[in-house]
């Protein structure tokens, strides 16, 4: 029988296991920690609609976790299994992380209990627009106060449809565009939304090996460049991450487990044809130069540098953490270890860098698209040509002085001034730096204490939103 079936905590209880360690460490006011531990509100919504010739009834959550700043910010997933424990504890996670990466938003989450696979678009355009309108009426889509993103089963044709509804319905509203991240770019979106996720990823692997002693404590050395990675799930996130570690880190992607099964090859799968393979056939069984296993979970326990679990939940549990063998682990999903799995981990001296610092990068540049369109103009409109003539001229300042050509290359990539999709990527590698240096300090600082970088990323985040309330008259 699955260890989880009796022993297990479940995702909520982990969140709460995983809080409350560390905020027995922290000098808190009395009752503080509470005020931050618990949900503010959970909506639950009921509606009808029209479909099939029947009425069909859905059932829809959001949960606001914490006001400690507004706007509040989370994804809105579609799923079968959503239920209000999930979105409460995924909305927990949004205020840590926010807090911990330092965007200003307090926590939230939506989901609605569906199967998207079951309706086809117009249906789906159906369901999702009457679900946005019953958030939008509750003030629970709002610029101001509550911005909805993409999650599990929902992407940018979902957030083109329910900003469109909001403005239908706010017609006054100038910010309307604001209501929702991880758009369209031709409907307000940012450059880089969608890779941004699996970009964070990357971005806190390459900080994480500028730490030598952190590298040390996970029993590894050297750089990525090289590093053998096993991938669980290759949906958006797991897709970009095996991407770009792979293409720019020279990293070996040595196994990625899907639905179906998982793919190895020891010398490295090569991620754009093994992403073609599972759109065009629905999985990754019959992928040639890969060897298929029909148990797919069970690569998570195969020896490798870097495991990276990027689907649900409760992927490393109390039934197989002792046989993963993996000395560092990056989650790039919300919750993929367990409470019980963490303490095993941990015993066994294996490093994880958590959550809510890994998987930041979709929050963070959602920041930057609500910033965007709060301002109504896109990054670099209004500087990037004054660069590259300042550029020029300073090239040719030097041309003229030393007699000497510029080297091509180097001319071209200096004189390119930065367009939007650079200072995404800038803004986002810049916050991932500073929140994993923070991190870093609180873990070497405190491991006598048995502070992990997970219980390090909790102190500094239930800090900052304590922060926060006090100031706040609480």
């Amino acid at each position: 029988m699955d260890a989880r079936d009796t022993h297990e905590p479940s995702f909520r209880d982990s969140v709460d296991v995983m809080f409350n360690r560390a905020a027995a460490m922290l000098d808190l006011p009395p009752g503080m920690a509470e005020k931050i531990r618990v949900a503010n509100s959970t909506y639950i919504v009921r509606f009808g609609v029209k479909l099939r010739g029947e009425i069909k009834t859905f059932t829809g959550y959001r949960s606001v976790h914490s006001e400690h700043m507004e706007p509040v910010k989370g994804g809105i997933r579609y799923a079968g299994n959503v239920d209000q424990d999930e979105v409460e504890a995924l909305a927990a996670l949004m205020t840590y992380k926010c807090a911990l990466v330092e965007v200003p938003y307090g926590g939230s989450k939506g989901g609605l209990c569906i199967n998207p696979s079951d309706w086809d678009v117009d249906e789906l355009e159906r369901i999702t627009r009457r679900f946005a309108y019953e958030l939008i009426k509750r003030d629970l889509i709002n610029p101001a106060q509550n911005v909805p993103a993409p999650d599990m089963g929902t992407g940018e044709r979902e957030m083109a449809w329910i900003a469109d509804a909001y403005k239908r319905i706010k017609t006054d509203d100038i910010n309307a565009r604001a209501c929702v991240t991880g758009k369209p770019s031709n409907v307000g979106g940012i450059a880089g939304r969608t890779e941004a996720t699996g970009r964070g990823v990357q971005y806190g692997l390459r900080e994480f090996f500028r730490h030598p002693d952190d590298v040390a404590a996970a029993g590894l050395s050297g750089t990525l460049s090289g590093k053998r990675v096993v991938i669980q799930g290759l949906g958006n996130v797991g897709y970009y991450a095996a991407k770009f570690l792979s293409e720019e880190d020279k990293c070996l992607i040595t196994a990625v487990a899907e639905r179906d099964g998982a793919v190895m090859n020891e010398n490295g799968l090569d991620i754009e044809k093994l992403k073609a393979h599972l759109t065009g056939t629905g999985g990754v069984k019959g992928f040639a130069d890969a060897e298929f296993v029909e148990n797919g979970m069970s690569v998570l326990e195969k020896d490798c540098d870097i495991l990276i679990p990027a689907a649900m939940e409760g992927a490393i549990h109390l039934g197989n953490a002792a046989r993963v063998r993996a000395p560092l682990i990056i989650e790039a999903a919300n919750g993929p270890v367990t409470a019980g799995a963490d303490e095993i981990l941990r015993e066994k001296g294996c490093v994880i860098i958590p959550d809510m610092y890994a998987n930041a990068g979709g929050v963070t540049v959602s920041y930057f698209e609500w910033v965007k369109n709060l301002s109504h103009i896109r990054f670099g409109r209004m500087q990037r040509r004054h660069e590259e003539a300042w550029h020029e001229m300073l090239i040719g300042g030097i041309e003229e002085m030393t007699g000497a050509a510029f080297p091509t290359d180097t001319k071209k990539k200096y004189m390119e001034g930065a367009d939007e999709l650079s200072l995404v990527r800038s803004g986002l590698d810049d916050t991932m730096r500073t929140a994993y240096q923070q991190m870093s300090a609180v873990w070497n600082a405190r491991k006598h204490e048995g502070v992990d970088l997970r219980t390090a990323a909790y102190l500094i985040s239930i800090q900052k939103v304590a922060n926060s309330y006090a100031s706040l008259g609480l």
